[in-house]
């Protein structure tokens, strides 16, 4: 059975704030690498403390950070 997955929306929550990465990685006592590998969506495991941190400081519920994108089969395009 095939599953979902979840998309990270911190780039898109950057670029409507314009927050720097920086000032976020201050903010959030983040890493820069860190911010770099959400942004991407490279993270294998969440870290609910991390995202805690992002949502207080784009004062933000986990809905605009987070995006369940369900497993689409090949050949059912919308």
């Amino acid at each position: 059975m095939e599953y979902g997955t979840i998309k990270i929306k911190l780039n898109e929550l950057i670029e409507q704030t314009g927050i720097s990465k920086n000032k976020l990685s201050h903010k959030a006592e983040m890493q820069r690498s860190q911010i770099n590998n959400y942004c991407k969506n490279e993270i294998a495991r969440l870290d609910i403390d991390v995202l805690a941190r992002i949502c207080t400081v784009f004062e933000c519920s986990i809905g605009d950070l987070l995006e369940f994108v369900p497993y689409e089969k090949p050949g059912e395009g919308k």
